[in-house]
């Protein structure tokens, strides 16, 4: 009879830490995840929402763009992208090319594109952005691209 209680005992609780065990993370999910904070973020530059733009980093975030120092804190982010609607404008697309990482850090290969209002292409390359969890949203928290097109010379 002990050994009755003794065996179902250590099934139920073998039962209980499985079912305690968290989901399997889920990259395609987060991929769709970060696709559509890259939509919400060139949305946000398309319309002229720099303090939005900002918010789409982490607290600590950093963008470092091609030919400049690198742009770090939401205040900082703010007036950056609040001049490069104001000299730039137009419209920024991303394109998600590959992802990998886990449920705290996903990295982010892709492709992007600016063209003015116009529809001129302004410039084109590649990026890289490492996406933290903040607040339950994935953010970008390392942002850096380089640009495809030739060095402008004299």
């Amino acid at each position: 009879m002990k050994k009755l209680l003794f065996s179902a005992l250590i099934a139920s609780s073998l039962f209980a830490c499985k079912s305690e065990t968290k989901p399997a993370f889920d990259l395609a999910n987060a991929k769709k995840e970060i696709e559509a904070a890259n939509v919400n973020l060139t949305d946000l530059i398309t319309k002229g929402d720099s303090a939005g733009a900002a918010s789409a980093y982490t607290k600590d975030g950093k963008f470092m763009p091609a030919n400049m120092p690198a742009v770090e804190g939401t205040s900082n982010l703010t007036s950056f992208w609040g001049g490069f609607i104001k000299d730039v404008g137009g419209v920024i697309t991303l394109t998600t090319t590959e992802v990998w990482g886990d449920e705290n850090l996903i990295t982010e290969e892709g492709l992007f594109e600016i063209k003015s209002k116009e529809g001129a292409q302004l410039d084109k390359g590649k990026y890289i952005v490492l996406w933290k969890k903040e607040d339950g949203k994935w953010k970008l928290h390392r942002d850096i691209g380089t640009t495809d097109l030739p060095l402008a010379t004299k």
